[in-house]
């Protein structure tokens, strides 16, 4: 059974760090691209970043560049996302998602599998 699950968020304050973790199971990461959402309330799913199967590709939404990196560890079979410099705006549900497709896309649509999501609120 295809599975993604994330953890790592929690309630921190403006200027923060944390690091998501997205532990997949059911496949390994090594062969999929990798994306990062997250979903403010009355917002739509917004794609911050994500990086190819083969990692030549990486993408960051204006609004995390220079403040998240995506990474993958492919022994543990987990992917994460750092995110320094934490702002209230951050505050959304975070989501991973998978897709066995070459390049990389913040477009939901574009994706195969998806987490269940972990809520980081970030006060001011």
């Amino acid at each position: 059974q295809v599975r993604l699950v994330e953890s790592g968020g929690g309630l921190v304050r403006t200027g923060d760090s944390l690091r998501l973790s997205c532990a997949a199971s059911g496949f390994t990461l090594d062969v999929y691209t990798i994306g990062w959402f997250r979903q403010a309330p009355g917002k739509e799913r917004e794609g911050v970043a994500c990086f190819s199967l083969s990692d030549v590709v990486t993408y960051y939404t204006d609004s995390v560049r220079g403040r998240f990196t995506i990474s993958r560890d492919n022994a543990r079979n987990t992917v994460y996302l750092q995110m320094n410099g934490l702002k209230p705006e951050d505050t959304a549900v975070y989501y991973c998602a998978a897709a066995r497709k070459w390049g990389c896309s913040v477009a939901a649509r574009w994706y195969d599998y998806w987490g269940q999501g972990t809520q980081v609120t970030v006060s001011s």
